[in-house]
């Protein structure tokens, strides 16, 4: 066994700060909750793969856990969890039954944990997963059935390869989700051509990318200008969240309902990417089309969701909610890389102790792409080329 840094998150942490911050979540300070730790490492066994961590990306997960805005992770786990759910890592070592993977492979992860009798996962690895340990660190030791081989030829750099591993997966699911049951509904003879909405960040950009790639139209409501403008690069259309008061009222949903009105020439949206929960809530259920498809695209951020369900039941909407892919799926969408999916990045990575305050900015919602966080001091021959 061998000791490595890594970060964690602790019930202490936790509570220390929620006495500081008191109630307001916006005073929350996430970098003052994730701690640099020591992790012991376990021995490598017969399916296991050791490996050095390249870079992780900053997911919503871990403000989650941090914040404890929903459930205390970290309590339910034993009062510490070690997390990182998205990482690009080489391989150092192997177990004596490992035939996929070799020292010196480019890797990158997934976190689908505990999956069920058809391969989806009921729960998420470092973060609900019994005994799952995250990628936050200098090294790890996993399953190999967790690892797929990094498409370093897909013509993306390795800051945008390691920004895909847990967003292009979910971003995947959905939308093979959202078209599937919209085509149970209305087949293509009848509606080739749909309208697709995504709210905010990285996942529903790369759904929205999907979509597009399909011959679809696709919608990017955001109140990131830099992300708008990236999205529009792809021909994919910004809406900026903010115009409409990020949906204050209902004044602020209706005026945003008669924009996307304005822009579907009267047809509204199809099919629409949120959360089922928070301020898009509303707006996205407000601008859906008859027979339309409304899909969750992020964690909590609150265990109750309400709507007016005579109103979707005469429109024919379909609310689905969706956790992640199932591994095979995870493959399916590691294709995709940098041909579908293009991933807009945060201008700054960050470095290995920059670490805590990436989600810090992440919680303060002040980046202008996804977040990545460059591990490794020293890289590897096989990506050198790959970093900008």
């Amino acid at each position: 066994m061998s000791t490595v840094p890594a970060y964690s998150i602790s019930t202490e942490s936790i509570a220390k700060e929620q006495a500081r911050a008191g109630s307001d979540l916006a005073a929350f300070d996430v970098s003052n909750v994730l701690g640099l730790d020591e992790l012991e490492l376990p021995a490598v066994g017969p399916n296991d793969v050791r490996m050095k961590i390249l870079a992780v990306s900053a997911e919503h997960n871990i403000d989650h856990a941090t914040t404890a805005d929903t459930v205390n992770i970290a309590d339910q786990r034993g009062g510490k969890i070690y997390p990182g759910n998205s990482a690009t890592g080489e391989v150092l070592e192997v177990g004596a039954n490992v035939t996929k993977f070799a020292p010196g492979d480019i890797v990158i992860t997934h976190c689908n944990g505990a999956p069920d009798e058809y391969g989806y996962p009921t729960r998420i690895w470092a973060y609900d997963a019994e005994d799952s340990i995250g990628w936050y660190a200098k090294e790890a030791v996993v399953g190999d059935w967790q690892l797929i081989k990094a498409p370093l030829a897909c013509g993306l750099n390795l800051w945008e390869i390691a920004a895909l591993p847990l967003r292009a997966p979910t971003a995947y699911h959905l939308w093979r989700r959202g078209i599937g049951i919209y085509r149970l509904k209305v087949p293509t003879e009848r509606k080739a051509r749909v309208n697709v909405l995504g709210f905010g960040g990285g996942v529903s950009e790369l759904f929205l990318m999907l979509a597009k790639a399909e011959g679809h139209r696709a919608f990017f409501c955001s109140g990131s200008p830099e992300r708008r403008a990236a999205l529009e690069k792809h021909g994919i259309q910004g809406i900026d969240q903010v115009a409409f008061n990020r949906f204050a009222s209902r004044d602020d949903v209706r005026a945003f309902s008669k924009e996307c009105r304005k822009r579907t020439d009267g047809e509204m949206m199809h099919i629409v990417c949120d959360m089922l929960r928070g301020p898009v809530f509303p707006a996205g259920l407000a601008c859906t089309a008859r027979q339309a498809v409304n899909l969750s695209a992020g964690w909590q951020l609150s265990q109750k969701v309400e709507y007016n369900s005579t109103l979707m039941s005469v429109k024919q909407v379909t609310i689905d909610h969706v956790h992640y892919e199932t591994p095979e799926g995870c493959g399916a969408a590691t294709e995709l890389y940098g041909s579908v999916f293009k991933p807009t990045l945060h201008k700054e990575i960050y470095g290995w102790v920059d670490l805590p305050r990436a989600h810090q900015e992440m919680h303060l919602n002040t980046q202008t792409g996804i977040p990545i966080v460059r591990i490794a001091d020293e890289m590897p021959e096989a990506v050198k080329d790959l970093i900008p």
